[in-house]
């Protein structure tokens, strides 16, 4: 097949252009965090909507309400993990979302259910798995940016805050390259029909590589604390691997069976924001009850 010289431009400052803007909401200061994930939550949002209206076709018949309202209730949960110390209006935001996330916990399933003339009941299903798959992740990313690893003694000179949501992420995307590095030298074995480019060798050797060069950039940072977070910096990272690629099979099979190729097309050539963010989905949770198990 020829190679395409415009849509690799189009891919390749696609790329240039998302990477940037993660590294500026990731690193430049708290507010920047939150509005990122702000931006992703209701883009991820919007995209699982389309989704499910493709797999059921009576959730397309959810009310605007129903609508609106699950994503507010996850945005709630989102700023009820936020700093306490977050008060741009005197009132801690934490609080303001924890007031949303009750509110709309009871108003939703009294309409939904008890006052609609129609079996209501699997459509709000599918709204409250769509909370446990996107809103608890960005909730829990929020909190482990609050807590979690903090590098006192880097030399780095960004606001890393609590620097977990970094080596998470970090180990994502290595894992990934990784995994097609190795998958395409040497990848002989398929690891599953959902998708049928990934191999065993690939998927073993990704998260392998990822764990040890997460660990030794670590280790070069020649932070302080290391010596004693080195056991929580290899687990983040192995979790970052396995469970990650378990996101990416799970959003792969939600795609195959609303029979689309993307979720969306908010990056021209990479596909929607469940396409980039599917691995931190399912990721983020894990690593926040391995952290808040130890």
């Amino acid at each position: 097949m020829a190679l395409n010289i415009q849509t690799l431009k189009t891919r390749a400052l696609t790329a240039i252009i998302f990477v940037v803007i993660m590294l500026a909401g990731l690193l430049y200061n708290y507010w920047s965090f939150f509005i990122l994930f702000s931006i992703i939550h209701f883009g991820c949002w919007v995209e699982y909507q389309k989704l499910m209206g493709l797999i059921d076709k009576d959730y397309n018949n959810i009310s605007a309400f129903h609508k609106y309202a699950i994503m507010l209730c996850g945005y709630g949960f989102m700023l009820w993990n936020v700093d306490e110390k977050m008060q741009p209006f005197g009132i801690p935001m934490s609080e303001i979302g924890r007031w949303i996330v009750v509110v709309i916990a009871v108003i939703l399933p009294v309409k939904e259910i008890v006052l609609s003339k129609k079996n209501n009941v699997k459509v709000l299903g599918f709204s409250v798995l769509g909370l446990a798959y996107i809103s608890l992740a960005w909730g829990l990313m929020i909190s482990l940016r609050n807590d979690g690893l903090a590098f006192k003694g880097s030399t780095l000179f960004f606001d890393f805050g609590m620097i977990t949501p970094i080596i998470l992420i970090a180990s994502i995307w290595i894992n990934d390259t990784m995994a097609y590095i190795v998958g395409s030298l040497i990848g002989k074995t398929p690891l599953t029909k959902i998708s049928p480019k990934k191999t065993w060798e690939g998927t073993v050797g990704g998260a392998i590589l990822a764990v040890v060069v997460v660990t030794l950039v670590c280790y070069f940072m020649n932070d302080k604390s290391f010596d004693k977070n080195v056991f929580k910096i290899a687990g983040i990272a192995a979790i970052a691997a396995i469970i990650g690629t378990l996101g990416d099979l799970f959003e792969s099979k939600l795609k195959r069976i609303a029979n689309v190729k993307d979720s969306g097309n908010f990056m021209p050539g990479h596909g929607g924001f469940l396409d980039r963010f599917d691995s931190l989905l399912l990721a983020t949770p894990f690593v926040w009850l391995f952290l808040w198990l130890l």
